[in-house]
């Protein structure tokens, strides 16, 4: 299989990206911050199966990047090895110079990471949820005091605060469950189907959310609605049985008259 990568002039790029993101909010006048994340010949078998088949890849800190590709493509497998809970087979991936597989406490300092089914405790309340994961996670006192109220705010979580997580629309849930992953504040933040199962108002709403995140820090976007990823992300990559089929600008990637046929290469069964 041949892998489309896509190489326009950069500086267009850039005005391309810059365009799409000041449609969407004010300009920032701080320079993109955030973090790389790396892979060089990524590989993870399982058994005789090859989920990755030797990935090369470098996202830009303040990146906003969509990773894109037909289930069992390897999008999972990857997000599982930039976070540590997968150790690659061979290859390397390096998060903000560090392997996730050698130090993943420091790797996981860095990272925000929202999982496509919501690991939300129903029985406990908006607020004390929130608290227990800081706690999980290193804050304790008036840091996490302050985390909890930053979140609540930034997500208008506030007035939902003593409600039982359990009793909330599933928009206000993906909500919580994008608020707990901002509680560190991190410079990368893995966003897994960030809109899936949403209703119309409530995918703007949480786009909306992701859009005041751009720039300021690293996203790396999973996401199966190509649409959503033109909207989101700076660039993409599809991938197919484990390789990257296609790399560039989400708009030249996704712009050409059938971006389908990208995700039927190599489709497994």
């Amino acid at each position: 299989m041949r892998s489309r990568v896509y190489s326009p002039d950069p500086m267009t790029s850039q005005m391309r990206a810059d365009t799409g993101r000041a449609a969407h909010q004010e300009p920032q006048s701080e320079a993109r911050s955030g973090l790389t994340v790396e892979a060089e010949r990524l590989v993870r078998r399982f058994g005789s199966f090859e989920a990755l088949a030797g990935i090369d890849l470098r996202i830009e800190p303040g990146e906003s990047f969509g990773l894109l590709g037909a289930n069992g493509a390897g999008k999972t497998t990857f997000i599982r090895c930039v976070t540590g809970w997968l150790v690659p087979t061979s290859g390397v991936v390096r998060v903000d110079g560090l392997s996730p597989a050698d130090d993943p406490d420091a790797v996981h300092e860095r990272l925000g990471f929202v999982p496509e089914t919501s690991r939300l405790y129903p029985d406990l309340r908006v607020r004390g949820f929130l608290r227990f994961i800081g706690g999980a996670r290193g804050l304790s006192g008036a840091a996490l005091d302050a985390a909890v109220d930053r979140v609540l705010t930034e997500f208008q979580l506030h007035d939902v605060g003593r409600r039982l997580v359990g009793h909330l629309s599933k928009g206000f849930q993906q909500r919580v469950s994008l608020a707990q992953a901002f509680l560190l504040d991190p410079p990368l933040l893995i966003v897994d189907e960030p809109t899936g199962g949403l209703d119309p108002l409530q995918q703007a709403d949480v786009r909306r959310l992701l859009h005041a995140a751009a720039g300021t820090r690293t996203l790396v976007i999973c996401t199966h609605d190509l649409a959503e990823a033109r909207e989101l992300c700076d660039r993409v990559a599809v991938l197919a049985a484990g390789r990257i089929v296609a790399l560039g600008p989400a708009d030249e990637v996704l712009g050409g008259p059938d971006p389908l046929a990208l995700f039927a290469e190599g489709v497994r069964p």
